[in-house]
């Protein structure tokens, strides 16, 4: 890559998108480039190295909002928020090690640029469900701002909806603002082991159907519940001691039956679930290819045979069935039209595979055509000359 951009001011990142206009220069855009394997590989000739646009510019905790440069790290979020006993609500996944790379690497523009979720995503919502505001240079050069500083802001068109998860392909963020929430004082997971994947089905939906208020909800089968001496299905508890503890003795009532039930106290749920997020259960030094499946949660298991009857690989379950995590032997095609067809109506994305790979095969799930054509259309609108992240998403644009 001949040329690196190192903006210090969001007036600066203005400055390198115009000049990237004027030179005809797409530009490859990263904050800490945690991510930067995720995705088709990006066509920019020129590196727009965002690190610099970094720290909290406010938080309020009584407010429950924080405003953050785009490449403030997740870590450092995470840290002031610790000190308020709060969160980011959504628990953005660190997939930093599957690709090769470090833990803890990941910036709050990252999460929200590809708007992933962790286990809590069923009740809290994604990361486009957090984001208040933000400020940021679209492909024209143009400075844009929209949202604020309060939930309830939105007049015309939600442009932080449609930011979330563009992977920088439509503007630049520079700044984001978003809420936070009271954080649980702790957590509790009941494992049942020795569960059959019909069986788990049924432990899942009836947690999330009870009054118990389950934060997560996932299914380990054996391949990668080795922790467990094989299949279990895990059900988190959060809040006050006394509450959790009432809620964790009513659901094993509840659950009572097949399997045996046992629980994972604070700090190991914690860990545990962190695993799950980060799709850590599979081994981050393999160089087996990752895919990730959302689905609707009735049908999880048709969707899970049909995965292992054409592809060589281990599945697991989180979301209460909604979302599943696949790893398989690598292969050239990264078995992208068999992985698709098993999904059914649900959606497909590529997470981890080489470089090659990546540049042959859709990474996301392609769109129908209307679809495709307005977000087509969308791109041109932001970014008529292709200037940002060519081709990260979709080969055309």
């Amino acid at each position: 890559m001949a040329d690196a951009l190192t903006p210090k001011t969001a007036e600066h990142v203005e400055e390198a998108v115009q000049w990237a206009l004027g030179a005809e220069t797409p530009l490859e855009v990263v904050g800490a480039g945690s991510k930067r394997a995720f995705g088709r590989p990006g066509g920019g000739a020129a590196l727009l190295d965002l690190s610099a646009l970094s720290g909290i510019a406010l938080y309020e905790p009584e407010e429950l909002v924080m405003t953050a440069g785009a490449a403030t790290p997740i870590a450092e979020i995470d840290a002031a928020l610790a000190e308020n006993r709060q969160q980011l609500d959504f628990e953005p996944a660190d997939l930093g090690p599957l690709w090769g790379g470090a833990a803890d690497q990941g910036t709050i523009g990252g999460a929200i640029a590809s708007n992933l979720s962790g286990p809590r995503r069923f009740k809290a919502g994604s990361a486009r469900d957090h984001i208040l505001g933000f400020k940021a240079v679209s492909g024209r050069g143009e400075a844009i701002k929209s949202g604020g500083r309060v939930i309830k802001n939105v007049t015309g068109f939600d442009l932080c909806k449609l930011m979330t998860g563009s992977f920088g392909t439509l503007a630049v963020l520079t700044e984001v603002t978003f809420k936070v929430l009271p954080a649980a004082e702790t957590s509790r997971t009941i494992a049942i082991t020795g569960t059959s994947r019909e069986v788990a089905l049924d432990i899942m939906t009836k947690a999330l159907q009870s009054p118990f208020e389950v934060s997560a909800a996932a299914h380990l089968t054996a391949p990668v519940a080795a922790g467990f001496g094989g299949p279990a299905t895990l059900i988190r508890l959060e809040g006050h001691p006394p509450s959790v503890e009432y809620r964790c003795q009513a659901l094993r009532d509840l659950l009572a039956g097949p399997g045996d039930a046992g629980e994972v106290e604070d700090a190991d749920s914690r860990a545990l679930w962190r695993q799950v997020r980060d799709a850590s259960l599979f081994d981050p030094q393999a160089d087996n290819q990752i895919w990730r499946l959302s689905v609707p949660p009735s049908q999880c298991m048709e969707v899970a045979e049909a995965l292992e009857r054409a592809v060589d690989g281990s599945v697991y379950f989180d979301w209460g069935g909604g979302l599943l995590w696949l790893e398989m032997a690598p292969r050239p095609d990264a078995a992208h039209r068999e992985v698709r067809r098993a999904a059914g109506g649900g959606h497909a994305t590529l997470v981890r595979a080489g470089e090659e790979v990546r540049a042959s095969v859709p990474v996301f799930h392609p769109q129908p055509a209307a679809l495709a054509a307005l977000g087509k259309r969308i791109k041109e609108s932001f970014d008529p000359k292709r200037i940002l992240n060519p081709g990260r998403m979709v080969q055309d644009h």
